[in-house]
């Protein structure tokens, strides 16, 4: 079996389709990263500039121990927010990606599979054996493939659950702190 010149373009024309298709998914997500950081870098100035005023009129150094410990806990949780923002953020491009490459993997293993089908119809007598370990390997490289994509989507479960635990842990340190370092102060 042949490729014709009109199956070859088309297969360009659809990688073409896909690759832009990527492409704009990539710069959505660097986009949704720059409106991250800007809206985080403008909070960040205006927080610092309440924060200076404040403790420029702050009457003695209670008070001005008291304005720190205060920022502490929004601060530990704006962090927070912010990392599970990111992660969140690159979790969606690289499901796209991953769907991407799933379907094109189906994809693949179709075409394999019926080129085989196809070859076995117009192959000589006695090369059974060899169309049979040629589906086999077929079968087997598709099982792999499929044994690896469940072991990253373990793996990326994993992960996400450790960075929640980590991010609350972090918080609710950050929580019992806060009221220890007022009374210090006061």
């Amino acid at each position: 079996m042949s490729l014709t010149v009109e199956q070859i373009l088309a297969a360009q024309r659809a990688n073409v389709e896909t690759l832009f298709g990527l492409t704009t998914k990539a710069f959505a997500g660097v986009e949704k990263l720059v409106e991250l950081h800007v809206s985080v870098a403008r909070a960040a100035l205006e927080e610092s500039a309440e924060h200076a005023n404040a403790t420029l009129s702050a009457k003695d150094a209670q008070e001005l121990l008291a304005l720190q410990a205060a920022l502490l806990q929004p601060l530990a949780e704006k962090t927070a927010a912010y990392s599970r923002h990111l992660y969140d953020i690159s979790t969606s491009i690289q499901g796209e990606f991953s769907k991407v490459a799933e379907a094109k993997t189906a994809e693949l293993h179709k075409s394999v599979s019926h080129f085989i089908d196809s070859n076995a119809k117009n192959a000589p007598a006695g090369t059974e054996s060899a169309v049979a370990f040629a589906k086999s390997a077929a079968t087997a490289a598709n099982a792999a493939f499929e044994s690896v994509q469940k072991a990253v989507k373990q793996a990326t479960d994993i992960t996400e659950a450790n960075i929640n635990a980590a991010a609350n842990t972090a918080l609710n340190a950050t929580k019992s702190a806060t009221p220890a370092a007022k009374k210090r102060s006061t």
